[in-house]
């Protein structure tokens, strides 16, 4: 079987990165190109249910990624539970009852399909990788081909990143990753409110979608005790912390 020159580049410069940036080395636009989509975003699975993303063209690629991480739904938390790729060329014919909020999301960044990939070792999932097109329709034979081989490939990268992987997924204090924060503010609005982890995070999602901002950003705000949040009579609600008005 031929492999585009540009696939070949990319398969060849795979590789765990030291960067800040992430764990994985070669181009994603140069990928993006080989694979006949308009982005590609690869992102890797914690143990508590969030992804980080590892590796992006950018643009609506990254969004889309930041939209399933701070919404919870997508083709990515759906690979990620069950560990078989999701396959969906054309948004527009998607129920809206399966991502209600993430779908009129992607479409207004002008996604018409969305491929995505488990990275799997066995029956584990490492995590996703996740290609996207402006126009609907199916990935052609030879492209899900080619996709296959860079998915194998980065959980390959991502296997031999070891330590540095290891240390992401325990969401530890100081890791490079911009996922720690949000594993800190979830334990932090667990004892806040006296709910358990899993519903502190549900509630850190529901606040950044009602006002318009990433989970990350909420999670700084929590961290930094800009944000308080607490239970009262008429049911979850936030409370400001100092120098912060309150929602």
């Amino acid at each position: 079987m031929a492999v585009d020159s540009d696939l070949t580049a990319v398969l060849e410069s795979l590789r765990p990165s030291r960067a800040d940036t992430g764990l994985v080395g070669a181009d994603p636009e140069r990928c993006a190109r080989a694979l006949g989509v308009d982005g590609v975003a690869a992102s890797v699975t914690t143990d508590s249910g969030l992804s980080e993303v590892v590796w992006s063209c950018g643009g609506a690629s990254a969004r889309l990624e930041e939209l399933q991480f701070t919404l919870g739904q997508g083709p990515g938390p759906e690979v990620s539970a069950c560990c078989a790729p999701v396959l969906v060329p054309d948004l527009a014919r998607v129920p809206a009852g399966r991502w209600p909020v993430l779908l009129p999301e992607a479409t207004e960044l002008g996604i018409g399909a969305v491929f995505c990939f488990p990275l799997a070792v066995g029956g584990a999932c490492l995590g996703t990788l996740t290609l996207q097109r402006a126009a609907p329709g199916p990935l052609a034979d030879a492209a899900m081909t080619d996709a296959w081989l860079v998915a194998n490939a980065l959980t390959a990268v991502l296997v031999e990143g070891g330590p540095q992987r290891d240390a992401f997924a325990a969401g530890q204090e100081g890791s490079d990753f911009y996922g720690a924060p949000v594993h800190q503010a979830s334990g932090m609005v667990s004892v806040q409110a006296g709910i358990p982890v899993s519903r502190a995070l549900l509630r850190l999602r529901a606040y950044a979608f009602r006002h318009g901002r990433s989970l990350m950003e909420v999670a700084g705000d929590v961290v930094a005790r800009r944000l308080h949040f607490r239970d009262d009579e008429n049911g979850p609600d936030t409370a400001a912390g100092e120098g912060t008005e309150g929602p």
